[in-house]
């Protein structure tokens, strides 16, 4: 049998001790267990995550929704193959049709079909990368890693106003090497802050470093004084997360720069970090402007031949919104999560769309995220290129490092094939 026989739904926890859903799906004789991951910086497009709203975790709980959903929607899940990604999709589309998935929340959904994918995977006795290979028609290779050094945003209390500034091991010549070098990093500019006199002991959501230093750009010259310390000048380069949805209060962005506010226009502040980008390593920069800033997404444009122009809240892993962007030509890359998405299938479809028009591509992990692994498979049969996980730091992240370094530990796969940041350095 390869059908989905029973499905079992219970509260968990993620990385932040923060509710969320788990899912077992028995296919026959076998089963897995996938856990939804939630972030802290959110877009207005993607999948919602509904929560009860009474007294269990201050409202942050989500048993009645589990209980919704096993009575009213599971039932008709039975019975479906386990690899008919399509087929469970469009079932699940037919209880909730809403583009945010506004009925039941996406966090069910996407905990089902990744269990699915993992207990079929154990069913035909193949690794979960083979199966995603097989889905997305890609040559499996390990993803080259984007790491987080530094945070501030919604991920460390407003240190600073960008959310992450992480390294890429750009030119490492195989998986172990490219996270050693980024290990080597971290511990330099660890030297770097505990020098400032800030407590390098304490990490944030990801694992990053933090502290609440004067300004970005300080922020900034750090990891690149970080890089250029562990001797890897141009073997290594930056990747900023600005988050600037976060920053937008619907029409100026509001930053600080040594203690004061400063108010930015679209053009502003668009030029604000394309300054950083001829003074800085950087070769990467994740939603430079706010998800429905038309005005900054057109300015961003313009750097596509520059640097890797990612966008995360701009298209939430949906693929209406990044047939949007690619018919405007405003962005040449993509972060997939397939929390965003509301299930595997929708995330893989968009994931194949981006690479059919050339796009970059990076598999991405939440900011509350769980101990599992199976990110590092996504990434790695889909052919994604990159994946961004967060820091060094935290058992929820290294579950992915470990998963990978398995994976080029046993040969499987190559690394990095695509080289696909080669073009902007």
């Amino acid at each position: 049998m390869a059908e989905i026989t029973r499905i079992d739904l219970w509260q968990a926890l993620d990385s932040r001790g923060t509710p969320t859903v788990a899912a077992r799906v028995h296919i026959g004789s076998h089963a897995a267990t996938a856990i939804a991951p939630s972030g802290a910086s959110t877009g207005s497009h993607e999948a919602l995550f509904l929560r009860d709203g009474k007294t269990s975790f201050d409202g942050l709980g989500v048993t009645d929704a589990i209980a919704t959903f096993t009575k009213e929607v599971v039932p008709a899940l039975i019975g479906i193959t386990g690899n008919d990604f399509f087929e469970l999709d469009r079932t699940l589309r037919s209880f909730d049709s809403t583009p945010t998935q506004s009925r039941y929340g996406g966090h069910i959904p996407v905990a089902i079909t990744l269990a699915t994918w993992l207990a079929y995977a154990k069913r035909a006795h193949v690794q979960p990368y083979e199966v995603i290979a097989q889905h997305v028609g890609a040559k499996s290779s390990l993803p080259l890693p984007m790491i987080n050094i530094f945070s501030g945003g919604a991920h460390a209390g407003r240190a600073i106003d960008l959310q992450d500034i992480l390294a890429i091991p750009t030119l490492a010549s195989t998986f172990q090497e490219g996270l050693e070098w980024i290990w080597k990093i971290r511990e330099e500019a660890k030297k770097i802050l505990a020098k400032k006199g800030f407590d390098v002991s304490l990490v944030a959501d990801e694992g990053g470093l933090t502290g609440k230093l004067s300004g970005d750009e300080e922020a900034i010259a750090l990891v690149a004084d970080a890089i250029e310390n562990a001797k890897l000048t141009g073997k290594a380069h930056i990747a900023l997360d600005i988050a600037a949805s976060q920053l937008f209060d619907g029409k100026n962005y509001v930053v600080h720069e040594s203690g004061a506010e400063v108010r930015l226009d679209s053009t502003s502040f668009v030029a604000r970090w394309r300054g950083w980008i001829t003074e800085y390593p950087i070769i990467s920069v994740e939603d430079g402007a706010a998800e429905d800033d038309e005005e900054g997404w057109s300015e961003q444009s313009q750097l596509t031949s520059q640097v890797q122009v990612l966008g995360d809240d701009r298209y939430a892993t949906q693929l209406n919104r990044l047939r949007l962007g690619i018919g405007k030509s405003e962005a040449n890359s993509i972060l997939i999560k397939p929390n965003q998405a509301g299930t595997l299938f929708a995330a893989l479809s968009t994931l194949k769309e981006a690479k059919a028009h050339r796009w970059n591509t990076v598999v991405s992990a939440r900011s509350g995220d769980t101990e599992e692994s199976w990110l590092a498979d996504l990434a790695t049969g889909s052919g994604a290129g990159q994946i961004k996980v967060g820091s060094t730091h935290r058992s929820e992240r290294t579950s992915k490092w470990n998963r990978l370094l398995e994976l080029s530990h046993d040969r499987v796969t190559p690394f990095n094939t695509e080289r696909a940041l080669n073009r902007f350095i």
